[in-house]
């Protein structure tokens, strides 16, 4: 009876090291590479609106689709802090620089893209000019397999926790009125 129990545990001990391991460690692994992606993808997407001072739905669209080919679901927030500038001049004729608080106002996601959507099927784009500041957060949303395995197995992580994650943000540099 003792070398059958033993037996059995060799076993399942020999299954646990051969195959769970390794899918722990490449499900791990996968989730390493989505990170990757995400994060690259952020950085481009922001980087090019940063740059340009310009936001259609068309560059959402395709950086929604790229972070998407990683096979997880994202939750996107988006930020433009809009500069209001409230200048005053000041008195003297021989010096005209601003004088006042420059503002910011933000908009969030679904204000930027209830901005670029049109009913009619055109392009709109959102223009920016130098001094805005623009951010950009990924989040996945979905439990992937890494993470399903290590809830299993060591109860590590819960259920509204997200293990790929990134985010960009930085002033606007150009104007994107007028091109």
């Amino acid at each position: 009876m003792g070398d059958s129990l033993m037996t059995i545990v060799a076993i399942v001990l020999a299954a646990v090291l051969m195959f769970v391991f390794p899918l722990m460690s490449m499900s791990d692994r996968t989730d390493d590479i989505s990170q990757l992606t995400v994060k690259t993808a952020t950085t481009e997407f922001v980087d090019n609106v940063r740059t340009t001072g310009r936001l259609s739905m068309d560059d959402y669209a395709a950086f929604e689709q790229e972070i998407a080919a990683t096979g997880n679901t994202y939750d996107i927030e988006m930020e433009v802090k809009v500069l209001d500038e409230n200048p005053g001049k000041k008195t003297t004729l021989a010096s005209s620089t601003k004088i006042g608080e420059n503002v910011y106002y933000s908009m969030y996601t679904s204000q930027i893209l209830d901005t670029l959507s049109s009913s009619d099927g055109t392009t709109k784009v959102l223009a920016l000019k130098e001094g805005d500041m623009f951010s950009t957060s990924v989040r996945n949303t979905n439990t992937t397999l890494s993470q399903q395995l290590k809830n299993f197995f060591y109860t590590v992580a819960g259920n509204d926790t997200y293990t790929i994650a990134a985010e960009h943000g930085g002033y606007v540099t150009a104007n994107g009125s007028g091109n």
